[in-house]
């Protein structure tokens, strides 16, 4: 079993900003002045996944900033009219309005789940602002189409939550059952991590942000092509189902013991042609990575980051 680690309360200091259509909340640990490294976090998860890799990044001079994503923690929308949109584009776009409002010109990119798909994207689509990526999973970037397509009946049970949020049942249920509905995907994403209430409440904090339930309904029911996204992202959307090759240094991670729905390796790896290599991290390690093994995250952000 993996025990979860509490060494640390917090990623650092949590900091507001303005960027693009967003209030970001986000946490900073390191220098001020040192190379940068964003860290991503995925659902049903928050910045904590990071609680022990920051300190690690910042004992190596790593300015790190790890944002609550749309629609969780205290990030919040600046227009109560805007659409409160989840498709993959729109939260690439935060993360290059979060570094302009930063005035970080270059940054490792790594997550996971949502994190490891957004940080995908952008060192797909804008190369320059992207130093070195480190995703778990690998290539995670989708489109409608793909996912309109019927997977074998064992790969379809492994999506039971995506086809619940299909209908309004899903969205009712999981907006009363938001924290049981987490911990269950916990669980099964990671079988082998013993993690705590206090672990687990910690996290789930963020999901009581007020657009949290519209944020993920909407992520999932776009994906099959159930809900449309927005026409100022349909070029972007283009662009990526046709499977942009990333060319930055890159290193993907996989638990030996990920309980999620995530590719195999091989069907990934001609995606990267810059500097690439794949590590499975064994010991049980299940689906929230960053967190269940966080020297082996840290390491590969630092490996990247020197490329």
């Amino acid at each position: 079993m993996v025990e979860a680690t509490n060494h640390h309360t917090s990623v650092g200091p949590l900091r507001q900003v303005d960027a693009g259509l967003l209030n970001v909340g986000y946490a900073e640990a390191g220098p001020g002045d040192g190379r940068v490294a964003v860290l991503l976090h995925g659902w049903p998860y928050d910045i904590h996944s990071y609680v022990e890799v920051a300190p690690l990044l910042a004992a190596e001079g790593y300015r790190v900033v790890v944002p609550y994503l749309r629609g969780f923690g205290t990030t919040r929308f600046l227009s109560d009219e805007r659409f409160r949109n989840g498709e993959q584009a729109a939260l690439a776009l935060d993360v290059i309005a979060l570094l302009d409002a930063l005035q970080i010109e270059r940054a490792v990119l790594a997550g996971f789940d949502w994190g490891a798909r957004t940080a995908d994207i952008v060192a797909a689509l804008w190369p320059e602002r992207c130093t070195g990526l480190v995703s778990v999973s690998g290539y995670l970037i989708g489109n409608q189409e793909a996912g309109k397509l019927p997977l074998p009946p064992a790969a379809e049970l492994q999506w039971w939550y995506q086809y619940y949020f299909a209908t309004e049942r899903g969205r009712v249920g999981y907006d009363h059952n938001r924290r049981d509905f987490a911990k269950l995907i916990w669980r099964t994403a990671s079988p082998k991590w013993t993690f705590d209430d206090v672990t687990f409440d910690r996290s789930a904090a963020a999901f009581d942000n007020p657009d949290h339930v519209q944020i993920v309904i909407h992520n999932y029911r776009w994906r099959l092509g159930l809900a449309e996204g927005e026409s100022e992202y349909a070029e972007l959307e283009v662009r990526l189902a046709q499977g942009p090759v990333i060319g930055v240094p890159t290193i993907t991670l996989e638990g030996d013991a990920n309980g999620a729905p995530h590719p195999d390796p091989s069907s990934y790896a001609g995606k990267f042609s810059g500097t690439y290599s794949h590590r499975t991290i064994e010991g049980g390690i299940g689906h929230n990575l960053p967190q269940e093994a966080p020297e082996a995250f840290a390491n590969a952000v630092i490996e990247v980051g020197a490329s």
